[in-house]
């Protein structure tokens, strides 16, 4: 992230400027910039909240202002979000914001603006519903009462990054320099999210009445309902209403596999089954999930043959306490802003090394996320929260992508050392149809054109493979 002292120097840049958004808007906004997506008032009382506020200015009407307290209700996480989920935003985002407490602000920080390579593959209903729009990666800025943007279009002014990957050696978002369109996509929105405290209170049964508002505003039948049906999706790992799955050794781990996949295993895995010990995992109840805010019905694939890892390009300053209101935050983003049907990971891991459930549905089933456009099928997505372009990941969390994948992947007899094919569903890099050979555990820039999931974190994939082979007994 960079930080830039000198806004009057930005705005006098020559290059390809077209818009330098100033928000300046009150909690009530007349009738003229009233928000294009109004919330429902059932969300109001629900844990965490969205303003969805349009971004001002014109390619000559070069501006910038700061809001005061009054101005926004606190949030944590900020994006910028456009109408159409096939432009790309070619240019520069940058926010600052102001702590809630110390009402200090912070320098400029740059948000990542490829991020339409995380999605629902295409001609999948996820991706034609309608509500699909093209978003920047959300921020983590931590309680915050105070924002301004800015939003450059033109060259990107990046250091060159270049790595090795399915197509060979290439230059790829991250590090990208070189000219934009001169223009902006329509309908630029900022995006605040207040992640909200836990939807259901740890320690609560499901359909408890300490559920809160979510009893009060749609009605306990209803909440228990949503809650209940994420939470049976795990049954034949732990109990109804479980915030985490967990651990389970070898022999263990073994057993249930010929339980969860008996009528399934090949004969190799039924006389000598390499499987990672299951490792524990924090349910979405566990990070406090509103389970009101996806849709209520689940969505598989066939099998899960490959693993893609992430990074969420939220930043790194989030302490491992605030890794639940990260996700949390994340989720309402992809759902709320970005209009996909719920978290688009499989799985998330925190810089302490604790993996949590994303998408719904199972973490032992085939659950379809939307994590790498074009390789969604058969596949599973892992985002590790934080950038890590040149930021290295902790040991902990390397270590917890090899403990979910030898897990994961030996459910379904897929070694982490070794390669399998999957078909494209279209994408920048491969024609929709085609075969394409990827490492069983890939990085994001491997299926994509993308610099996900940032340099430091992709090189260190070839340790993942073998400490994930080490754990199935490979």
């Amino acid at each position: 992230m960079s930080t830039i002292d000198d806004m009057h120097g930005f705005l006098a840049s020559s290059i390809g400027v077209t818009c330098a958004a100033a928000l300046a808007l009150p909690l009530t906004p007349p009738a003229a910039a009233t928000v294009a997506r109004p919330v429902p008032s059932a969300e109001v009382s629900v844990p965490g909240s969205t303003q969805s506020l349009p971004l001002l200015g014109t390619s000559r009407a070069l501006g910038s202002a700061s809001l005061s307290r009054s101005d926004v209700h606190r949030f944590s996480l900020v994006g910028v979000v456009w109408d159409n989920p096939d432009t790309e935003l070619h240019g520069r985002v940058q926010v600052r914001t102001r702590a809630a407490v110390s009402g200090a602000w912070s320098g400029w920080q740059d948000v990542e603006t490829h991020y339409g390579d995380d999605g629902a593959d295409p001609d999948t209903a996820e991706r034609a519903s309608g509500r699909v729009r093209g978003a920047t990666a959300p921020l983590w800025v931590g309680d915050s009462d105070g924002v301004e943007v800015r939003v450059r279009a033109g060259a990107e002014e990046r250091v060159g990054e270049r790595v090795l990957g399915g197509s060979g050696e290439r230059a790829v978002g991250e590090g990208a320099v070189g000219a934009g369109t001169g223009a902006l996509p329509s309908g630029l929105r900022l995006e605040l999210v207040d992640p909200g405290e836990a939807a259901v209170p740890q320690g609560a049964p499901v359909g408890d009445p300490r559920a809160g508002s979510l009893g009060t505003e749609f009605g306990a039948a209803s909440a228990a309902s949503a809650a209940s049906a994420a939470s049976a999706a795990n049954a034949d790992l732990a109990p109804l209403g479980a915030t985490e799955i967990p651990a389970l050794d070898r022999t263990q781990t073994e057993h249930e596999l010929f339980s969860l996949r008996a009528g399934e295993l090949t004969e190799s895995q039924r006389v000598r089954p390499k499987i990672g010990p299951r490792p524990r995992i924090v349910t979405r109840r566990g990070w406090g999930a509103n389970e009101k805010l996806r849709e209520k019905k689940f969505v598989y694939t066939k099998k899960v043959k490959a693993a893609f890892v992430h990074h969420t390009a939220t930043g790194n300053g989030y302490r491992c306490s605030q890794s639940a209101s990260v996700i949390r935050g994340i989720y309402r983003y992809h759902v709320k802003s970005m209009g996909w049907r719920d978290i688009g990971y499989n799985f998330l891991v925190d810089k302490c090394g604790r993996i949590y459930e994303g998408r719904a549905g199972g973490v032992a089933k085939p659950v379809l996320g939307a994590h790498t456009l074009g390789f969604n099928t058969n596949s599973m997505g892992i985002a590790v929260l934080g950038t890590f372009g040149y930021s290295r990941p902790s040991a902990a969390a390397v270590k917890a992508v090899a403990r979910i994948t030898a897990w994961k992947l030996g459910l379904y007899g897929a070694n982490p050392r070794g390669k399998t094919y999957l078909k494209s569903g279209g994408g920048n890099l491969y024609r929709k149809g085609r075969n394409v050979r990827l490492n069983v555990i890939s990085g994001h820039r491997d299926g994509f054109s993308t610099a996900c999931p940032g340099w430091q974190l992709y090189r260190k994939l070839g340790s993942a493979r073998a400490t994930a082979a080490q754990y199935q007994g490979r």
